[in-house]
């Protein structure tokens, strides 16, 4: 821990103060709230920018139709292959939504997987490939200032910085507050980001930059598995030619598709084993039954004599050599305890005595099963 900042640092620490107060107590608000579906049956299909917001232009194109149409492609294939996934677009025309609005619509619908789709654009026209991102602090300065550039959207939007609680998408420290965020969600996301950079590598031929983090405002308040991904540099004229084309469109969409359906696929099959564990730990419990035990008898009874007449739920079982009756019934030690007080009005010298299946057992290891503690 720092004891002694400079006045730049208190500064600093200063102004992200505020907004790290407002993440936590979001993060507090919706802790224990998120629950993902049984199965994989959802997924939301952010198109970038949109409308009044271009995003990056390449010498010829505008970042908003490149991914719109890529976008429109991914969802057609979801539903032509896995028609029991719903899609749902963030947009699907030429409208500016803002971020936090993005994340709305995915929260609501209570998705499995978020994909935000970007082109990307550099000062060196030589770069090229293919990168994707799940949320956390960049790593790198080249990172940081992609998540600057997606961010600053938020400019666009009414009262922007009472939205997003005074964060400045320029500044550096506002992404102070990314070292603070450890997303519930990261490791899936991360698992399908790498799904999404192998379907590039060996479906559409593209480089591979590799997966990466950063502060992106659109997957920041995302309640469920989240990337961010940069199809390509609209500043190479190469690769902008191919994002354009109508092949390039399709094979970068059939490789945002390959990934769903191999994240899917992993997702169900998690959520299967998951359930036959649960099943498998539900059946290895112990068949605990509780009774209470009312007479003792060399010789069997007959039917309608002794304890019969007293009681209707006449339970006997055989000790040694001898027949035991019992009578009344339950799973719950403290629920046949409640009920021993009443059967000893009848029968005061009557006692629980504990069962695991046919075979009588200890009351004492019994209750260690059922009432752990006690």
């Amino acid at each position: 821990m720092i004891l002694h900042m400079h006045g730049s640092m208190k500064l600093v620490v200063k102004n992200i103060l505020p907004v790290l107060i407002i993440y936590f107590l979001y993060e507090l608000s919706i802790y224990g709230q998120v629950k993902q579906p049984a199965r994989f049956n959802t997924v939301v299909i952010d198109a970038g920018h949109g409308g009044k917001d271009p995003g990056a232009l390449g010498s010829t194109t505008e970042e908003k139709d490149i991914v719109l149409a890529i976008a429109l492609k991914v969802g057609k294939y979801v539903k032509e292959n896995l028609q029991d996934v719903k899609v749902i677009y963030t947009r699907d025309k030429d409208v500016f939504i803002p971020l936090y609005k993005r994340a709305e619509i995915a929260n609501k619908s209570n998705a499995n997987l978020f994909i935000s789709i970007h082109a990307n654009y550099i000062s060196d026209p030589r770069i090229h490939g293919v990168e994707t991102y799940a949320l956390g602090p960049a790593r790198s300065n080249e990172n940081l200032e992609v998540a600057k550039k997606e961010n600053s959207v938020i400019v666009m939007e009414d009262e922007y910085t009472t939205k997003y609680e005074g964060f400045d998408p320029n500044s550096a420290e506002s992404y102070i507050l990314f070292e603070y965020m450890q997303s519930t969600y990261v490791e899936q996301s991360t698992m399908m980001a790498s799904l999404l950079q192998k379907q590039f590598h060996h479906r559409a031929g593209r480089r591979d930059r590799g997966v990466k983090q950063a502060g992106f405002l659109v997957l920041r308040n995302i309640t469920h598995p989240s990337v961010l991904v940069e199809v390509g540099f609209l500043s190479n004229k190469a690769e902008e030619k191919y994002l354009k084309s109508e092949s390039g469109q399709t094979y970068i969409a059939s490789a945002i598709f390959r990934a769903i359906r191999d994240y899917k696929k992993q997702y169900d099959e998690k959520t299967t084993e998951m359930k036959t564990v649960k099943k498998k730990e539900e059946k290895k419990m112990p068949d605990i039954t509780y009774r209470i035990q009312v007479a003792s008898y060399k010789r069997m009874l007959k039917k309608g004599a002794g304890v019969y007449k007293k009681f209707k739920d006449v339970y006997v079982y055989k000790e040694g050599n001898r027949y035991k009756y019992t009578t009344l019934s339950s799973n719950d030690y403290n629920d046949i305890s409640r009920k021993l007080k009443d059967i000893q009005k009848k029968v005061p010298d009557s006692f629980i005595v504990a069962f695991e299946g046919d075979k009588r057992i200890p009351v004492a290891d019994a209750v260690k099963i059922t009432n752990p503690g006690k």
